[in-house]
């Protein structure tokens, strides 16, 4: 009896990996990827303690326990065992990221994974993967765009490690973007990607600002350049934003019966028009010209994932919490339980 039952299990598993082969296969490279990153970071501590390795990236790493500091105790984020070790990736790009829309419909493609739902973007710790993945979307009229994130969360699955290219950013940005990585480890849902990215990015940013008032003061060196490094990053993303409802205006305009070509040719002069305008924006720091390059609809989906929602988040917690960004998150937190 006991051998049937056996048999019978292993016949469904055995089905299931046929089945799902090809997602089967992704997810243990993935894992396999991550891992290898896992077994070669050390201990914080091993790289305070090298006499060799900068003092200016030990600060750098003092800060960043800080920062873990201040995100579990100040605002309430999840504690583990996250960014207590670092890999030292020597330069070397570790992540792609691909996405993909449709070629005039700012909607992206998702890909389905157990667990945490849908996504609008897929890693690959292998760059030929993604290239290959991209090649294919491509031949299928997607626009794609190909990206190295500067970090990712692995939602507590496994140990996150610092990234040595993370310390070559401005202490704000750095500051931001541990904290980012600590919300989805706190507050994530499941099939809703734009309001995951959305939220981390509203409280790393903000908290950014408090974490920096803290340790270096509001009239720092460290406070100004983030403020502006943020406020011209905000200018930017309300440009691009306007942009993406052009686009979407552009893009419903379109007769079922026109030519590929001719939609084709008018969603480039949008584009253009949008990407000349770039150069009228008051910053604090002027970007480079902009005038030979030409994003494509994942470019303008990107920001909408990470960006669109930041009024409502920012309207929501000036009137109900008043600044109060750790009884905001919990809020949060009992409203939205992780996974």
């Amino acid at each position: 009896m006991l051998k049937k039952i056996f048999l019978s299990i292993l016949i469904v598993l055995t089905t299931l990996v046929i089945w799902q082969w090809s997602l089967v296969n992704y997810g243990a490279r993935m894992g396999l990827g991550q891992l290898k990153i896992i077994w070669g970071a050390k201990p914080v501590e091993d790289f305070l303690g090298d006499p060799s390795f900068p003092d200016s990236l030990k600060t750098k790493l003092r800060m960043i326990a800080e920062v873990r500091k201040y995100a579990i105790d100040s605002l309430g984020l999840k504690d583990t065992e996250n960014y207590k070790t670092m890999y030292d990736q020597r330069n070397q790009e570790l992540m792609w990221v691909v996405q993909a829309c449709g070629p005039f419909e700012l909607k992206a493609k998702l890909w389905h994974f157990p667990i945490i739902g849908d996504l609008p973007y897929k890693g690959f710790f292998e760059k030929e993967k993604a290239l290959a993945e991209r090649k294919k979307l491509q031949s299928e009229n997607y626009d794609v765009s190909i990206r190295n994130p500067g970090a990712w969360s692995t939602l507590g699955w496994f140990t996150d490690p610092i990234l040595s290219d993370m310390l070559k950013r401005s202490e704000g940005d750095l500051a931001g973007l541990i904290i980012h990585e600590m919300v989805h480890s706190t507050i994530f849902i499941k099939d809703n990607a734009d309001f995951n990215e959305n939220l981390a990015s509203f409280i790393g940013d903000t908290a950014s600002y408090n974490f920096l008032a803290y340790k270096y003061g509001k009239n720092s060196k460290q406070y100004t350049q983030y403020m502006h490094e943020d406020q011209d990053y905000r200018t930017y993303s309300r440009h691009i934003l306007r942009g993406t409802k052009l686009l979407d205006s552009l893009y419903k305009s379109f007769d079922s019966a026109e030519s590929f070509d001719s939609k084709k040719e008018k969603k480039k002069l949008m584009i253009q028009r949008i990407v000349l305008n770039i150069d009228t924006l008051k910053l604090f720091e002027k970007r480079n010209s902009t005038s030979s390059w030409l994003p494509n609809n994942t470019y303008f989906m990107s920001f909408h994932l990470y960006q669109s929602k930041q009024k409502d988040f920012s309207e929501e917690f000036d009137k109900k919490y008043r600044g109060d960004l750790k009884a905001y998150i919990r809020y949060l937190s009992e409203q939205y339980p992780f996974l």
